[in-house]
């Protein structure tokens, strides 16, 4: 077994990775929505910080290296970016502080948490205020004066956050009864190229960042092709054409919503995720399946949160179902 020390050194380098891996996906969303996606960052990452330390205290544990190691960062990271760029400050506040706290250090801390804890504080804040939640800005369709007004709640004059506010895509198609997706795609202002206007492009953003932490060996590639793999086949399945009743195309569902930052950030979380190689590949598959299941048919627009959660609770029986096979000694 490596000593503590080089196991904190290995945690801390593959956490700096992780964070430079997120900067495409960063730089394009602030490009696309402003000022907002930086304000989620910044609340984010001090409460996460702010209540790691703390729970350290009160567990009498050293701040140093559980604080140093990056972890709590990631997590907040990970979370500031999944959450709209311009909803209310105390929302960004709760959910961090509620992923630091129930999602980690309830259990222990780190490397004993069973559940993925940006994906809790997700849950916690869209199960508790839906409509918030929902509130995405249209690309390039933001100002800093409104966005302070929606994130604080200042009274400033002039035109309304809900003035720069629309569904998704994916909240497009879920209500959709008559219109083709064709028409969806020419008409609806939040549709682009391939799926949902900017979320396109920020999906090839977390691409590529997904992509260089494979090359760097951060992670394998089985938890990350078996949810993209399994969402391509479910939605190629349940694909019908440009009808009023299809739930949009494989390369839509890919490039709308969280499908990478999901794939390439959230399902290789290493501690709540799997273990073993096949069991890490039916653990991201169970993800993509879900994740399409509750995008279609569910009440939230989005599913991987809820699917990596669900996936979570299966890591044992998966584990269990690959034990006699032993663990190779690099990822």
């Amino acid at each position: 077994m490596a000593p503590l020390e080089t196991v904190d050194e290995r945690l801390q380098q593959a956490m700096k990775l992780v964070l430079l891996a997120t900067l495409p996906g960063i730089f394009v969303l602030l490009w696309l929505y402003g000022w907002g996606v930086l304000i989620n960052l910044l609340l984010a990452g001090s409460t996460a910080l702010a209540v790691e330390a703390a729970a350290l205290s009160l567990r009498k544990r050293p701040l140093k290296p559980s604080l140093s190691d990056g972890s709590a960062l990631v997590s907040a990271t990970l979370l500031a970016l999944a959450l709209p760029p311009y909803c209310p400050w105390w929302l960004t506040l709760s959910a961090a502080a509620f992923a630091l706290f129930f999602g980690k250090h309830l259990y222990g801390g780190v490397g004993k948490n069973p559940f993925n804890p940006a994906m809790l504080g997700y849950a916690l804040v869209l199960v508790s205020f839906p409509q918030q939640m929902t509130h995405w800005p249209t690309s390039h369709g933001t100002d800093l004066l409104g966005g302070l007004q929606q994130i604080f709640g200042f009274n400033f004059s002039g035109s309304a956050p809900d003035a720069w506010v629309q569904a998704t895509a994916l909240d497009s198609v879920r209500i959709n009864k008559s219109l083709t997706m064709d028409e969806l795609f020419a008409s609806n202002t939040a549709f682009g190229h391939w799926g949902g206007k900017g979320a396109e492009w920020v999906n090839l953003a977390f691409l590529a960042g997904g992509a260089f932490l494979l090359q760097r060996r951060v992670f394998s590639w089985h938890a990350p092709v078996g949810m993209l793999a399994s969402l391509f086949v479910i939605s190629l399945l349940c694909w019908n054409g440009s009808g009023s009743d299809s739930h949009g195309s494989p390369l839509f569902h890919l490039l709308t919503g969280a499908s990478m930052l999901g794939a390439f950030f959230i399902v290789t979380e290493p501690v709540s995720g799997a273990k073993n190689p096949k069991a890490r590949l039916l653990f991201g598959a169970g993800v993509g399946l879900l994740t399409y299941l509750i995008r279609t048919w569910g009440g939230y627009p989005d599913g991987v949160a809820f699917s990596v959660l669900l996936m979570n609770l299966a890591v044992p029986a998966l584990e269990r179902l690959f034990a006699s096979q032993p663990e190779p000694s690099a990822s």
